[in-house]
């Protein structure tokens, strides 16, 4: 037999010597990038509304911590993290030994999965939540169920967690339940009350993973004071991240608040130097810039009101949120205006991956850019309605 026909079925076995799990693995499909979109389609000074991206961007402490280290990037970082381990222990009112840092808050969710699934044990989440849950689970082969999520005509929280149905997902098997808070990519939320029952009733060899993200984008008033329960529930792991309000996405920074048992085992499985040398020292500052995020807060604010403004002008349904982003329902394939909206220079996010194949995701980004991406909504709307 000639080599290169050798060769050629070897390749085509790839696919089957991967674990069964990973062999009908969906990768997760991140937001398109703005050069790769200029690059194929010629054109110029698009905008990205696709990723969730703070359009402030980073803290300019955090940008002077980042750039002040990169003379010692020769050097390995301290992989326990120290200095920011005890800043967030401080900052949450815990001990350091809660605290497990990440690659992202998703490479901590990996962890997590990587610390307590097994292809005998399940995990639960809710329809319409965050993609990378069913990605680590099926990835160790576990068994996922998958919740119905709240129905789209609910009167206070359409397209929200049902923690009724969640917990009546929830078997012998099951060791991780997953939980959004706010919800990517619906931008629902829990109310405190009900979701620390949820918590309080699971059995104790169950661990809930409540994944806040957008946590600080959450008012006051609304935000469960989830570091603090820790405390009370030691089955409980609270997951935040630096990539959003502190827009430190590219730097890729993430933690875990758990009980100290809980987060042993996390530290035993995280990779050593799984978080750069500047993204601690730039996380490290940025927790101090409160001033920054309070302008990201403010900003939001105003621009999720400009947005469901134009929406309703438009005459389209949506979401309510309150996380940086909120999801449309165009009341048609969204694909197509997705496409058409890209012609236009914006990107924005097609939600088909989560069945919503009617609905786009759009972060909420400067004024300008949130008016040139209605603009630029309208303008396609308009074109392709039937005469």
């Amino acid at each position: 037999m000639p080599n290169g026909l050798r060769v050629k079925n070897y390749m085509n076995n790839f696919k089957k010597l991967a674990v069964p799990g990973v062999q009908n693995l969906k990768p997760y499909i991140p937001g398109k990038p703005i050069d790769e979109l200029e690059r194929e389609l010629g054109i110029k000074n698009s905008i990205k509304l696709a990723s969730n991206e703070n359009p402030l961007g980073p803290s300019p402490k955090a940008l002077t911590a980042a750039q002040a280290v990169l003379t010692d990037i020769h050097h390995y970082p301290d992989g326990s993290g120290h200095k920011l381990v005890q800043a967030l222990a401080e900052k949450h009112g815990v001990d350091a030994r809660c605290i497990t840092l990440g690659n992202g808050s998703n490479d901590v969710l990996e962890i997590i999965a990587r610390s307590f699934l097994a292809s005998c044990n399940g995990a639960v989440y809710s329809e319409y939540a965050f993609a990378v849950y069913p990605i680590v689970t099926q990835a160790i082969g576990a068994e996922h169920q998958v919740a119905a999520a709240l129905p789209k005509d609910h009167l206070t929280m359409p397209y929200g967690h049902d923690l009724k149905a969640m917990a009546g997902k929830i078997n012998n098997a099951t060791r991780l339940v997953f939980i959004a808070n706010p919800n990517n990519p619906t931008g629902t939320w829990l109310d405190a009350d009900e979701l620390e029952s949820f918590i309080k009733d699971v059995d104790q060899n169950v661990l809930v993973v409540l994944d806040e993200a957008y946590y600080e984008y959450m008012p006051d008033d609304l935000q469960p004071k989830t570091d603090q329960w820790v405390q009370k529930y030691s089955n409980l792991i609270v997951t935040r991240t630096f990539s959003k309000i502190y827009g430190l996405a590219g730097l890729r920074i993430g933690y875990a608040i758990s009980h100290p048992d809980v987060a042993d085992v996390l530290n035993r499985v995280r990779q050593p130097f799984n978080t750069s040398l500047p993204a601690q020292a730039a996380a490290l500052a940025a927790l101090d810039d409160l001033g920054h995020i309070g302008r990201s807060v403010q900003m939001n604010t105003v621009g999720l009101n400009l947005l469901a403004d134009g929406f309703k002008h438009l005459g389209l349904q949506f979401i309510t949120s309150i996380g940086n982003f909120i999801t449309v329902d165009l009341g048609r394939d969204a694909a197509p205006v997705y496409d058409a909206m890209l012609r236009e220079g914006v990107i924005v996010r097609p939600l088909a991956n989560y069945n919503l194949k009617q609905h786009l995701r759009i972060t909420v980004g400067s004024r300008e850019q949130n008016e040139r991406c209605l603009e630029a909504l309208e303008k396609v709307l308009t074109g392709s309605r039937p005469r």
